[in-house]
């Protein structure tokens, strides 16, 4: 396929993923909208972040540090977001380019982000290091909740919500922006999101400000923006099949 194909293909999927999102905040329940689009690039080149900057989106998520690092390098023009699950020892690499982290699921977690923060900025005073998103500002996180409690797909349990948001907020470093989750796998995800949307409430108990929930991929967006997502995270629905990777 020829670039200019490539870009055509984008353009078309884009604007589906646009129609359907616009429709989808015709039936929406709960929040206000429009909710914001984070195309997902996973195992897709650097090339189609730049496509897509081209067709107005400026908003990119990642789900693997190794790819997200070399990516944000060659695309610094939009705004990157870190959305996989995260190991503790990538904290130092993943705050040099993201401006928020979706995926805050542990205590462990929020102490490494802070400290890789404020290292950071640190590095950046001394001239060790390029300047990035978080040089002036504070990290964006998002707490991700398990809605099923399958292991492996991360989040934290529902009852332990308050006691991690207490803790980012009180992290120097960092901004709680609210909440992020994953529809149960082969089950009706309406009520999934509705949860999270009551689960979004107790996090702005603690800080008032955190009105982010980031729900719904290509195939649940419209139950997603139904129930108050303000960030959906689409990859294939614009990009297409992934490769295999």
């Amino acid at each position: 396929m020829s670039a200019d194909q490539r870009q055509t293909e984008l353009a078309e999927n884009l604007a589906q993923v646009r129609e359907r999102l616009a429709a989808a905040e015709q039936q929406r329940q709960v929040g206000t909208g429009p909710a914001e689009l984070i195309a997902v690039t996973k195992f897709f080149p650097a090339a189609d972040v730049r496509r897509l900057a081209q067709l107005g989106i400026v908003q990119v998520g990642e789900n693997r540090d190794q790819e997200a690092s070399a990516k944000a390098a060659e695309a610094p023009e939009v705004t990157w977001h870190f959305i996989g699950q995260l190991q503790s020892k990538k904290t130092n690499s993943v705050v040099r380019y993201a401006s928020c982290v979706h995926s805050v699921d542990r205590l462990s977690l929020v102490t490494g982000l802070g400290k890789s923060v404020r290292r950071h900025r640190e590095s950046v005073l001394a001239g060790e290091v390029a300047r990035g998103p978080n040089a002036e500002r504070d990290l964006q996180c998002l707490i991700q909740v398990s809605l099923d409690g399958t292991a492996g797909r991360g989040g934290v349990a529902p009852a332990e919500l308050e006691r991690l948001a207490e803790a980012v907020e009180a992290e120097d470093g960092l901004r709680l922006q609210g909440v992020m989750a994953v529809a149960p796998l082969s089950q009706d995800p309406d009520p999934a999101f509705q949860e999270l949307f009551e689960l979004s409430q107790v996090v702005r108990r603690t800080a008032p400000a955190a009105q982010w929930i980031s729900a719904g991929m290509s195939a649940d967006l419209e139950a997603a923006v139904r129930w108050g997502s303000t960030h959906v995270r689409v990859g294939s629905g614009i990009l297409g099949a992934r490769p295999v990777g």
